[in-house]
């Protein structure tokens, strides 16, 4: 937990100035707490004597009690800022390791995963903060006390110091337990929502399907160990609720013995026995840093699922910017997770299609080609320079994606169209999506191009338009179309493939392709088979081969 721990001290760190202020109120806070017996004892002794100063001691206690209201309602307000700041860097933090990361981070979490690490354990570890510092600020009583019972009688001092001692004993087995059963409580909710992501994503097959109560069943698989796991908690809780439960009322009670002992031999006064017991209750406060405790141990939990996320090493970018040059994609001696040994040249300017049955790595490749991902060895490079010597901005300037499910991001639809773009041309987005087809329906939606994307009913094939022209506005020199067209219809497919080879002619194309036609009009056609490239040609001199016909399943030439 090491490397939780540090991260949890960094969220410390983050807590904002409002952190300073719940340390000022927890501390003036504490402080006043503990003025307030020997205050009080004083008064009972003035009170006692009749002294006609007890009314100043008695003014000074209602002041004291007002300052520690004070304390209270500011502190309040404080812990909940520095925890929501804290909770915002922390959340930051992890948005931009995961997406500097990239595609690669989905294949070890889940999108369900990444969510509640994302979210609920982020919240989790951002209450850190205020977890620490109110505990901490617990300190102060019980040390006062023990140094204010040291001041009346050493023999009180030594009486609660053993109670101290079993107390702490109690808080630290109770961290150590319920961190860990913390985090099995969270592993289960994560298994909830990873299940719960993936059958929102697939609504309309379970509703075709009629198999509703089935996929509920299959998210709440996880709930009777979300429930165990809870159960756990609550009675670890109990137990040390217990434990600290009877160590207090007998470390009260033995401290009253000694002190009336004490009293009866005429070492005590009436109201320093009052004080001494008011201090054995503030000492004896620490018992109830057991909900303090609870939250640290659920944020160092937390903060352990973060750090496997950070753990992730991000994409390194050079700062290199490409030369001039047609857009030639070069893949030596490249292994990935599904591919090996691929051994490529793709002459800018040309188009060609990626042809291949399900899993032999037609996608990979595609995100191998434009550096979403990285590979195992070898090198991928971009008119000679390897990408990962370019800088992001000269990548993702030079290559444009377009994917079979794009996402539309972007507070309009030209937004979505530029984005990623410095400076949007308008004319740049619009030519855009005249060669992907979208212009015709662009213009009927309520706004235009001004239209949310939220708020522009639209079909799986025109979403697709949209993702092609946001890759035909960014790619200068390379297209990677991953399945791009596959829910467009004929005539649109066809009016896309004559802009690919007209005006777009001028780039590199790299097409993932199901159909024959998609292969039939690329220039050359890259055929994986097993994970490898098992040729590399024309689309006519391949179609001799029946094991290529049968990729296709059905066509002709």
């Amino acid at each position: 937990m090491r490397t939780a721990d540090r991260l949890v001290l960094q969220t410390v760190r983050r807590g904002g100035p409002w952190l300073s202020v719940l340390a000022v109120t927890s501390v003036v806070g504490a402080l006043a707490e503990l003025a307030l017996p020997l205050v009080l004892g004083r008064t009972v002794d003035s009170l006692v004597a009749a002294d006609p100063g007890g009314g100043s001691w008695l003014g000074a206690c209602a002041l004291i009690v007002t300052l520690a209201v004070l304390c209270d309602t500011l502190g309040v307000w404080a812990s909940g800022s520095s925890s929501a700041q804290a909770t915002a860097w922390l959340r930051g933090r992890v948005a931009r390791h995961v997406l500097g990361v990239g595609q690669a981070m989905t294949h070890r979490f889940s999108e369900g995963d990444l969510a509640t690490r994302m979210g609920v354990n982020t919240e989790e570890a951002g209450r850190a903060p205020e977890s620490l510092v109110t505990g901490a600020a617990l300190i102060i009583p019980t040390a006062g006390s023990v140094v204010a019972l040291t001041l009346i009688d050493v023999w009180l001092t030594l009486t609660l110091v053993t109670g101290l001692v079993l107390i702490a004993l109690v808080l630290r087995a109770f961290l150590n337990v319920s961190t860990s059963i913390a985090g099995d409580y969270q592993e289960a909710q994560s298994d909830i929502a990873a299940r719960l992501v993936d059958a929102l994503a697939g609504a309309r097959t379970i509703a075709v399907a009629g198999t509703a109560d089935q996929e509920r069943a299959r998210v709440l698989t996880a709930l009777p160990r979300l429930r165990l796991h809870a159960m756990e908690m609550w009675r670890a809780n109990a137990k040390a609720g217990v434990q600290a439960g009877i160590v207090v009322p007998m470390l009260e009670v033995a401290v009253l013995a000694v002190g009336g002992l004490r009293l009866a031999a005429g070492e005590l006064t009436v109201g320093e026995l009052y004080s001494a017991a008011r201090y054995v209750v503030l000492g004896a406060g620490l018992g109830a840093a057991l909900g303090y405790v609870n939250r640290l141990a659920r944020a160092r939990a937390a903060a352990g699922r973060i750090t496997e996320l950070i753990a992730e090493r991000p994409r390194a970018y050079g700062v290199q910017p490409l030369p001039a040059g047609p857009g030639t994609l070069e893949l030596r001696g490249v292994t990935a997770d599904g591919l090996a040994d691929v051994d490529l040249v793709v002459p800018g300017g040309c188009a060609v299609a990626v042809v291949g049955r399900s899993g032999t790595g037609k996608s990979l490749l595609a995100a191998l080609a434009g550096r979403l991902v990285d590979p195992l060895h070898g090198t991928v490079s971009l008119d000679g320079v390897p990408l990962p010597r370019l800088s992001p901005e000269a990548l993702r300037q030079a290559v444009g994606y377009a994917f079979e499910r794009p996402a539309l991001i972007g507070g309009t639809i030209a937004g979505a169209i530029g984005l990623g773009l410095d400076d949007p041309d308008p004319e740049t987005v619009r030519a855009a999506a005249r060669a992907a087809c979208a212009d015709t329906f662009i213009r009927r939606l309520p706004g235009g191009y001004d239209t949310p994307p939220g708020e522009a009913p639209m079909s799986g094939g025109e979403r697709q338009r949209l993702g092609l022209a946001r890759a035909f506005a960014h790619g200068e020199r390379l297209l990677i179309l991953d399945d791009a067209t596959s829910s467009l219809d004929t005539v649109t497919e066809r009016q896309v493939g004559r802009a690919l080879a007209g005006e777009l002619r001028g780039r590199t194309r790299l097409i993932v392709a199901h159909r024959v036609a998609t292969a039939a009009t690329a220039d050359r056609v890259i055929w994986l088979d097993g994970g490898r490239v098992r040729a590399y040609d024309s689309h006519r001199t391949l179609w001799r081969d029946p094991c290529y016909r049968a990729v296709f399943q059905a066509g002709t030439p």
